[in-house]
């Protein structure tokens, strides 16, 4: 019997060992005294209460006789104190004695006087106390005008009611920094009249204030940036959960763009000096939308109200800003026709004459001139526009619901040279036959009839560009050539073309073919198909030449108007929208929820930090958090091994020997033929078979 060996004394852990082991709890506990020691001492200094010898939120007698005793010690030398001690006591006394200092310092824990505080102590620092000037601090006071849209816990319910966004301002009337931004705040809701809501509320209304405040990790209220806290609940919000709180500078041009931007998704108007306009903005401006270029004489950032004018006519027009220079004003009056500042330029077409607005204005006449002027002179067809031009025929016309039959003369080609000659005589077109003085050009016989659609506005002129709308295109153009206008360019050749198309609308027909076949699936689904109004297309085939195309036009128009042509509907392909959606208008609207939105989230994720590194039980946590992993760890690592020993086994498993090996399977049907057989495997020479009793043999 082999005799088992002695176990082998265990070498002692090294020390990176150890610490490679116990480095988790040695970061959790370093974690905690650093909070225990330097962090929540920080976040929690004695308060003015404790240096008066008084307890928190003790009454303005009770601070006043506390004074009153200290300086007494002071004055008779009972008690030594320092300058820095007698100018904080002063400091102390004279806050909590003012109501209204008192009442934010204890509610909100707003104290914004402290730069008043160090400035006194660092002045007098090795002076006698009888040296400082006192009072330290300086009572300040102020009104909201009567114009001022003051919100209080009554009506606060029914501005969230509108669907417009809100922008809040909560002040305090003891607050030296709300009296002087007040002159801004007025000037901030001036900007945003017509645009959204404004109001103020008083910290004296402690309900709503508390309501409007953050709140600790106890649920005290308070103002993390003090007081004026500036908040604004978006379109639509009606809940805390939403209210988004601003953070940067107070000025009227931070604020304003900070509101017009976060909250309302306006665009921002970039502003082009006289080199750039033309290359930057005029050059990559899209071809069909309208310029509107403001000249600025002070150079400020565009109003929240202008945004608003650009985000609603975005589809229309490109908006830029310039800035007046006195000796630029040459250029500007020969190129633009501007003679002074401020002013608003709108260019419709290449080659056509700027049409220019001096003066100041405000939003309505602002939107008036967009209304005027939001098309080309030659109006491009397109997705936003053919229901307004009356050129889609599951529309009406621009005459109204009631006409039957209207016309539109379309340009269609792709941008070239050749389409912008074209482009300029229909719109020498438009202007003579829109125009009595011209009209002693033409002959009136010819004229009549398109110049009395067009007054009666059954007749529209617009142009299509031929490549962006290739199924479009080849819908109208249907001819052999069509390649040469329409879609993407092959060769050099451009051929704009001029089509002029007849809308038709009789309901009673449409219901008429609809219940005709009132079994036929096929049928009636291309019945629905079809558009309601019918289209008959003619091409024009002449010369590029204004008294030829009016002609035609004016023919091609009388018999429409006298000859009963047939009604025949069609299925026309739909315009391709040719703007993408912008960024900005994909702003605050999508991320409003009943819970804060990911941007929002994203944009706190630093004050929660803050928030957690003053909350006194992340010490006790963290110090836990190690002594659990400590004694988890320890456990794991001084845990006893047992030796894993066999049955029948002569020898014991050594630590650090492999474990054994699982016995493998004998294959079925396989033998060995070196063993011997079992007793069972042979019948014995001498074996007899006994009967059984009960046998039925016999």
């Amino acid at each position: 019997m082999a005799i088992p060996s002695p176990p082998t004394p265990q070498s002692k852990p090294s020390p990176a060992a150890i610490i490679k082991a116990y480095w988790l709890p040695a970061i959790l506990f370093s974690g905690a005294m650093f909070f225990q020691l330097v962090a929540i001492p920080r976040s929690f200094p004695p308060s003015h209460y404790d240096v008066l010898g008084l307890k928190g939120f003790s009454s303005i007698e009770d601070v006043k006789e506390a004074y009153q005793n200290l300086y007494s010690d002071w004055k008779t030398g009972t008690k030594a104190s320092s300058t820095l001690d007698m100018i904080k006591i002063q400091y102390a006394f004279e806050l909590l004695s003012n109501p209204i200092w008192k009442r934010d310092y204890d509610i909100f824990g707003i104290d914004e006087h402290l730069d008043v505080l160090e400035r006194v102590k660092e002045k007098y620092i090795n002076a006698e106390f009888s040296d400082v000037s006192l009072p330290l601090l300086e009572p300040t006071s102020f009104e909201p005008d009567q114009d001022s849209d003051v919100i209080s816990s009554e009506n606060f319910v029914s501005k969230l009611q509108n669907s417009t966004a809100l922008l809040v301002q909560v002040v305090s009337a003891g607050s030296s920094r709300c009296a002087q931004f007040y002159s801004l705040w007025k000037r901030i809701a001036s900007f945003l009249d017509g645009v959204a809501d404004t109001g103020m509320v008083d910290t004296s209304d402690l309900k709503l204030a508390t309501y409007l405040s953050e709140k600790r990790y106890t649920g005290a209220p308070f103002f993390r940036n003090g007081l004026p806290s500036l908040l604004a609940f978006p379109p639509g919000c009606k809940t805390s959960d939403c209210i988004v709180r601003y953070t940067g500078e107070l000025s009227v041009d931070a604020v304003t763009d900070w509101f017009a931007t976060t909250i309302l998704s306006l665009p921002r108007i970039s502003y082009y000096s006289k080199e750039s306009l033309a290359q930057s903005f005029l050059g990559k401006a899209s071809r069909h939308k309208v310029k509107v270029i403001f000249v600025s004489k002070t150079g400020q950032r565009a109003t929240p109200s202008v945004r608003q004018v650009a985000k609603i006519y975005w589809s229309y027009a490109s908006f830029a800003f310039t800035v007046w220079r006195e000796e630029e004003s040459v250029f500007w009056s020969n190129t633009f026709g501007v003679e002074e500042a401020p002013a608003v330029i709108i260019l419709r077409d290449p080659g056509v004459k700027p049409v220019v607005y001096h003066g100041l204005i405000d939003n309505s006449r602002l939107v008036d001139i967009m209304e005027q002027n939001k098309h080309q002179v030659l109006p491009q067809l397109r997705s936003v526009t053919s229901m307004e031009l009356g050129c889609d025929p599951k529309g009406y016309s621009r005459a109204g619901n009631d006409t039957t039959v209207w016309y539109c003369a379309v340009v269609i080609g792709r941008q070239s040279a050749e389409l912008h000659k074209m482009r300029e005589t229909m719109r020498r077109v438009q202007e003579i036959l829109s125009n009595d003085a011209d009209a002693d050009q033409l002959d009136l016989q010819t004229a009549t009839s398109a110049a009395v659609a067009l007054k009666e506005k059954r007749l529209t002129f617009a142009w299509v560009d031929g490549e962006a709308q290739k199924r479009f295109c080849m819908f109208y153009v249907n001819v052999e050539d069509s390649h040469d206008t329409c879609g993407p360019r092959r060769d050099i050749t451009d051929a704009p073309r001029l089509f002029l198309v007849r809308y038709k609308r009789n309901d009673t027909e449409v219901n008429k073919k609809v219940e005709e076949n009132p079994m036929n699936m096929f049928a009636s689904m291309a019945s629905r198909d079809a558009d309601p109004t019918s289209q008959l297309v003619a091409l024009y085939k002449g010369l590029d030449e204004t008294p030829q195309i009016i002609k035609w036009i004016s023919e091609t128009v009388r018999d429409g108007d006298t000859r009963d042509l047939p009604f025949h509907r069609t299925s026309t392909p739909e315009l391709v929208p040719e703007d993408a959606d912008p960024i900005w208008s994909k702003g605050r609207e999508q991320i409003i929820s009943s819970s804060r939105g990911v941007k929002q989230r994203m944009g706190t994720v630093l004050q929660r930090i803050n928030d957690l590194v003053d909350d006194p039980r992340l010490g006790p946590m963290l110090l836990l958090a190690a002594l659990m992993s400590f004694g988890f760890i320890y456990l794991r690592r001084n845990q006893s091994i047992k030796p894993n020993e066999g049955a029948n086994s002569s020898q014991s498993n050594t630590e650090g020997d492999e474990r054994p090996k699982l016995r493998r399977r004998r294959p079925k049907g396989q033998r060995n033929p070196d063993l011997p057989p079992s007793i069972t495997d042979m019948e014995p020479p001498n074996a007899v078979q006994m009967p059984f009793t009960d046998s039925d043999s016999e």
